[in-house]
């Protein structure tokens, strides 16, 4: 972790946070080389302009961090985040408070994360001494999960298969006193989960679901169902390489809920948490399935093959049926699930989609407060047709190039109708160029905001 905790040391460098219109008087209240300094360097209080302030024997002063102005159209929480990459290994403090405390504390840590397992050199980062007013716990616990996620992520698939994402969850579960029930390969069609067996046979590792519960019998259930496609050839209908490269990250959604289970267990929410993950690899061998073909699913609809690479809303289809049976107050699933999401919305900003009102109004303004932005799309049940099949109950992809997430929505939509509040995430669970807290890589949306509004909701640590 990537914070000082101990008593820090004399020579701990302040970081003073300057806008255009406090870096007059911040400028005046330092010492007169280093005021020089500035001025002969330049320095220019923009966003994200960083400047080490020497002190007479050339050591580190202190340092300038330009952050938008009050007025501005949008200020970025997370800025402060470039620190980690800006400044030298050394022992660091706040002098003043930036627009968000909390939150420039934890893109600091979120910032730190490094994807090292395959490398031999280490680096050396800056330290943090974080501000006393804050709940340091809190955002530790938060940077674990997200690192959690981060990892799991960003493991290439030859390391990350279907048993090593099991290995995971399981260990996760154990960690807090968890017991995982494992459904795998044969023994899906047994238990009656036909299409998570019909996605995952064709690979050398079999198909399993993972499902482990948490907290008091008696307390509101919240579940979270993880798509779990530990690489994507696409099947049959196979990718090209291009869009073939980041398959490792297509059971980013089982990472999300991973990520947002930690925080909730670590953190000891008063609720009754379920976590379903079915886990597959989209493989292509002889018993791989094909276009056309129909499958029951668990709910008992039938479903026809449309396209082999729309094999995540299948695996969905039989974990949300299965958690809609024990009637959760709020059911959340999350899915890498459509390159129609990210061409809407970009990387950066998931689509979500519910019929609860209220519980959308929440989703917003948290994901607002959290800096873990989401934007809501419509479940258009005139779309409705255009997943309908001439054969089956439903296609899983049907035969239009349009709303191709609503659509995808739509599908699950189906196998879900118990809960009393049910959200779907279309998450990409990638960023593609780094940004301030969020390194290139492996990323977990929505985890966070969802965290701050069911703590809100049903409130903090259990007595």
């Amino acid at each position: 972790m990537p914070f000082f905790d101990s008593s820090p040391p004399a020579d701990t460098a302040p970081i003073y946070f300057v806008t255009r219109e406090t870096w007059t008087d911040i400028a005046a209240e330092l010492p007169a080389p280093a005021a020089h300094f500035a001025k002969s360097s330049k320095f220019e209080p923009t966003p994200g302009a960083c400047l080490i302030l020497p002190d007479a024997d050339g050591r580190i002063a202190s340092v300038l961090f330009g952050l938008e102005a009050q007025s501005a159209h949008h200020r970025d929480p997370f800025l402060p985040g470039k620190l980690v990459a800006a400044l030298p290994a050394g022992v660091y403090r706040f002098a003043n408070a930036p627009h968000d405390t909390s939150l420039a504390v934890l893109a600091w840590a979120l910032a730190a994360y490094r994807f090292d397992r395959y490398k031999k050199k280490k680096q050396n980062q800056p330290r943090l001494v974080p501000p006393g007013d804050i709940d340091v716990a809190r955002i530790k616990t938060l940077a674990a999960g997200v690192t959690l996620g981060r990892d799991l992520i960003n493991t290439p698939a030859n390391d990350l298969g279907p048993d090593a994402l099991e290995v995971a969850a399981v260990t996760l579960a154990a960690q807090f006193g968890a017991e995982a029930a494992i459904t795998l390969g044969d023994d899906l069609l047994k238990e009656n989960f036909p299409l998570i067996h019909a996605v995952g046979r064709a690979a050398e590792k079999p198909p399993r679901l993972v499902d482990f519960s948490w907290g008091p019998e008696d307390a509101p259930k919240v579940t979270l169902v993880g798509k779990g496609v530990c690489f994507d050839t696409g099947g049959l209908d196979i990718k090209p390489s291009s869009g073939m490269i980041l398959m490792k990250k297509d059971m980013g959604g089982a990472a999300t809920a991973l990520a947002l289970a930690h925080f909730i267990m670590d953190r000891g929410l008063p609720i009754r948490l379920r976590v379903l993950l079915p886990i597959v690899e989209n493989a292509i061998s002889a018993s791989a399935m094909r276009p056309s073909d129909i499958y029951p699913s668990r709910k008992g609809l039938s479903v026809e093959i449309g396209n082999t690479d729309a094999e995540g809303r299948l695996i969905l289809a039989d974990a949300l049926t299965l958690a809609d049976e024990d009637a959760p107050e709020l059911l959340f699933d999350f899915a890498t699930l459509t390159g129609a999401a990210r061409a809407a919305l970009g990387p950066d900003l998931p689509p979500f989609y519910t019929e609860d009102e209220t519980l959308a109004v929440e989703i917003a303004k948290f994901g607002h407060a959290a800096n873990d932005p989401v934007w809501r799309l419509p479940l258009w049940a005139p779309y409705d047709k255009l997943i309908d099949s001439k054969t089956a109950d439903v296609s899983n992809s049907g035969t239009s190039g349009f709303a191709g997430s609503i659509t995808a929505a739509l599908f699950l939509k189906r196998f879900v109708e118990k809960t009393k509040s049910w959200t779907h995430f279309d998450i990409y669970a990638w960023t593609p160029s780094a940004k301030p807290g969020r390194p290139e890589g492996g990323e977990i949306q929505v985890a966070r905001l969802l965290f701050d509004l069911l703590e809100s909701r049903y409130g903090a640590r259990a007595s």
